[in-house]
């Protein structure tokens, strides 16, 4: 059988500060520079989700689109959308995790990994904050 990788992209409007609320005003600007500002900034998140698997010998598909749009807008689109991440989302409250693009795509494969169906796994997510930067995770501890 072989292993067939399908990709979708969302896109979502988010803010977000670089801030350790244990660490001095100082040493937040000196290790996140201007992202440590008080009022943070924004985004427009492109989040690229890859599953794999062996397409179905019926209908051809490795998993029904529909489920995954489905699952993308709830675990991304919906979650963070409009949001700034450390006011609205728990798990980047401060003192939590760190809004960065390495962290997003931490918690967006947790979050989907544990919503695909049996015959299909995530193989990476990649989420964009801008054209030349981009964080992702293929699963690897």
């Amino acid at each position: 059988m072989s292993t067939v990788y399908l990709t979708r992209v969302v896109q979502f409007s988010a803010a977000h500060r670089y801030f350790r609320p244990e660490w001095s005003v100082e040493r937040n600007a000196e290790v996140f520079g201007a992202s440590a500002s008080p009022h943070g900034h924004g985004h427009t998140y492109q989040c690229r989700v890859t599953v794999k698997g062996t397409p179905d010998p019926v209908t051809g598909m490795v998993l029904d689109l529909a489920l995954l749009d489905r699952v993308l807008g709830e675990e991304v689109v919906q979650r963070f959308d409009h949001r700034h991440l450390n006011h609205d989302v728990p798990e980047f409250a401060f003192g939590q995790s760190v809004p960065t693009g390495e962290a997003l795509c931490l918690e967006i494969w947790r979050r989907v990994a544990a919503r695909l169906p049996a015959g299909c796994a995530l193989d990476t997510v990649r989420v964009q904050e801008e054209p030349a930067l981009f964080a992702e995770y293929r699963g690897e501890a």
